[in-house]
């Protein structure tokens, strides 16, 4: 079977592996730290590819948009949506795009977004249900964690990220190798993932190299040094 996105890259780092931190994401204006192994980050999508699947019934080929900012959730909902077939149709702003099945949105913008399924999403450091939200509007802390932590990856129709032009797989690893990223590296990335070149090289390029992702978002600079020594960080993009 065709293997999705989302397949390559959890299979690009081997079993003994895969119990070490593959994600680990900073919040410098929070002060949030988590850390994700392989097997973590697999049972998040999984538990998201579900809720796409099941709770939605959306069959692969769907559209997705996630207007959200750099977070592990974020990730996770990435890493979901390919996983279920789906196609990111568009990353940030979502204003000027057209129909999508289903849009991943912060609680304060839910109101606003046009889809069929709607779902705020809480981009707290443990993924906790969003109090208050209005009727219609669906809660992926809430919703998510009942979903199961296994699944049966569904290829798509479509591409994995509507904006990309050419097989991301392939761009991927061309990204990673201009930047010198390889298997077991420890990536300090302080990149968004607001287009495609910077989803693509700052979130997919050092996954599907293998390598271990340290994302920091709202970035202290004076920060910087001492966290790429204590997280033992082998590349800086």
């Amino acid at each position: 079977m065709q293997q999705t996105l989302t397949d390559v890259i959890l299979d690009a780092v081997p079993a003994d592996r895969r119990p070490q931190p593959r994600l680990t994401y900073y919040d410098d204006a929070t002060g949030e730290r988590t850390e994700l192994s392989t097997v973590t980050l697999a049972n998040w999508a999984a538990k998201t590819a579900n809720l796409l699947r099941d709770e939605f019934g959306l069959l692969p080929g769907f559209r997705v948009a996630v207007a959200l900012p750099v977070h592990w959730q974020t990730a996770v909902i990435l890493l979901g949506t390919w996983w279920a077939g789906g196609e990111v149709a568009a990353l940030g702003d979502i204003d000027d795009v057209d129909p999508v099945d289903v849009a991943f949105t912060t609680a304060e913008a839910a109101a606003g977004a046009d889809a069929d399924e709607v779902i705020a999403v809480p981009l707290d450091p443990f993924a906790l249900a969003v109090p208050g939200l209005p009727v219609g509007i669906g809660d992926f802390g809430g919703s998510v964690r009942l979903q199961g932590d296994r699944f049966a990856s569904s290829p798509g129709a479509g591409r994995p990220v509507a904006e990309v032009d050419g097989d991301i797989v392939d761009l991927a690893r061309a990204a990673a190798e201009k930047a010198g990223i390889g298997a077991g590296d420890r990536v300090l990335s302080s990149l968004d993932w607001s287009d495609a070149d910077a989803l693509i090289a700052g979130f997919v390029a050092p996954l599907l190299a293998g390598a271990s992702l340290v994302q920091v978002r709202n970035g202290d600079p004076a920060r910087q040094e001492h966290r790429a020594e204590q997280e033992k960080v082998t590349r800086t993009l």
